[in-house]
């Protein structure tokens, strides 16, 4: 870490079922003090390949395993396929899209994101109840907006959670109706790029790709990527 935050403190999480590929157990290295934690020190941090899940900060430690990569887009250098470009010119024209700066709870939204655990992660996704949807969507010490999209008649169609950071945008979560037509979750990602745009922002931080893992995979449809190894971002993919 660089000196502006040596002085948090870390410990080792406890092993833990892998989200991402079966029959792993996974660790992370998690920030102490995360009442500390504001939107300049995060923007270091997840240039050091952490992420946040509320207010929590971590990253993958796993003793025998390193196939958890961060990733960010180079927005200045993207250039959609066409596929993108359809997708992103259908909903454009469909959709309204409105920019909440201060993250609430909303019974709207947990409703959409209550459906959507549901209907798309029935086997895999925690329990969901209010209280666990405003831990992981709403609460946050840093800079976290929302994006809403409506339909023609009104209509919450998806929300696209990101936080701002002081060199680009980092995609949170992304939730919408499983039943509406047309690879929304492209077109977040697609909006979330022209918002980086827009705002003079150089980055979109994806999250982690991890190679074998399948719902990880449609983040290497964006490029070029960077990938943070050994403690350098780099735009050669990682041979794992």
């Amino acid at each position: 870490m660089t000196h502006d935050t040596i002085q948090l403190g870390l410990f080792l999480s406890s092993p833990y079922e892998c989200s991402y590929l079966p029959n792993r157990q996974a660790r992370s290295q998690v920030v102490v003090q995360s009442h500390w934690i504001t939107t300049p020190i995060y923007s270091i941090l997840i240039e050091d390949g952490f992420r946040r899940s509320g207010i929590s900060v971590y990253r993958p430690r796993c003793s025998r395993c390193h196939m958890c990569i961060s990733v960010r887009l180079i927005v200045p250098e993207f250039v959609p396929t066409r596929t993108q470009r359809r997708i992103f010119k259908k909903h454009a024209q469909t959709l309204t899209a409105e920019l909440i700066q201060q993250p609430y709870f909303d019974q709207e939204h947990y409703a959409l994101y209550e459906r959507y655990q549901r209907l798309r992660h029935a086997e895999a996704a925690p329990e969901t109840t209010p209280q666990v949807y405003e831990e992981f969507i709403v609460q946050s010490l840093i800079n976290t907006q929302f994006v809403c999209f409506r339909d023609e008649q009104g209509v919450l169609r998806m929300v696209s959670v990101f936080d701002r950071v002081e060199n680009g945008l980092s995609a949170v979560y992304t939730f919408y109706d499983p039943e509406y037509p047309g690879s929304l979750g492209t077109y977040a990602v697609m909006y979330l790029a022209k918002l980086c745009t827009q705002w003079n922002l150089p980055y979109l931080y994806l999250g982690y790709w991890v190679e074998n893992s399948e719902k990880m995979h449609y983040k290497l449809k964006y490029h070029p990527l960077e990938y943070y190894q050994q403690g350098q971002w780099t735009k050669d993919k990682p041979t794992l």
